[in-house]
């Protein structure tokens, strides 16, 4: 186990609640930066914590325009220490065909790129950003995804500017997540403290 997510579990579960008895965590990041890699990583390193994608809950239609799913299903009944129940989006249908459900655990991740917006942040106990610029971060995605989602990716990033642009995350970091070589390096960011 990487040592930096073995002292980054450790803080997180000392943090007071944020959203009912959850401390709700944010990876937050441009799109192809390993938010979703990081936040498995961090899960297992939190004892199995669960982890929501926010893919799931974004659609074709509404790349950015899913806080109000996000409110109802997930932070009205955490906030209550109750289990949510949230629609999973399938990307293929064009369609919400699944619905998980989601305890109310000591600790929650959510990761996706917009995970630490404006209207999150009052419910987060730590917003931790992948420190990777976008150009990288696009060019990662993109060959990750190959040739077959290029036109996705032509109306994604600038989607993802806008959203950036409208309401930024990294401001309101607390932890800048790099990935070397040999694993994480965690550097306070704008408004975190040491």
């Amino acid at each position: 186990m990487d040592p930096a997510l073995t002292s980054l579990a450790a803080r997180l579960h000392t943090l007071p609640p944020s959203c009912g008895p959850v401390r709700l965590i944010a990876v937050d990041g441009h799109a192809g930066s390993g938010k979703t890699t990081f936040a498995g990583r961090l899960a297992e390193a939190l004892g199995g914590a669960p982890v929501v994608h926010t893919d799931d809950l974004a659609t074709h239609d509404e790349l950015f325009a899913w806080s109000d799913r996000f409110r109802e299903q997930l932070l009205t009944p955490l906030s209550r220490g109750e289990p949510a129940h949230y629609g999973v989006y399938d990307w293929v249908h064009r369609e919400f065909t699944e619905e998980r459900e989601l305890p109310p655990a000591p600790v929650v991740l959510v990761e996706g790129v917009g995970a630490g917006r404006r209207t999150l942040r009052p419910y987060l106990a730590c917003l931790l950003w992948m420190e990777l610029a976008s150009e990288h971060s696009w060019e990662r995605g993109q060959l990750r995804d190959g040739p077959g989602l290029s036109a996705f990716w032509d109306g994604w990033i600038p989607a993802e500017r806008a959203h950036f642009a409208a309401d930024a995350s990294r401001p309101y970091a607390d932890l800048l997540v790099h990935q070397g070589q040999l694993g994480y390096e965690l550097l306070v960011g704008p408004s975190g403290t040491p």
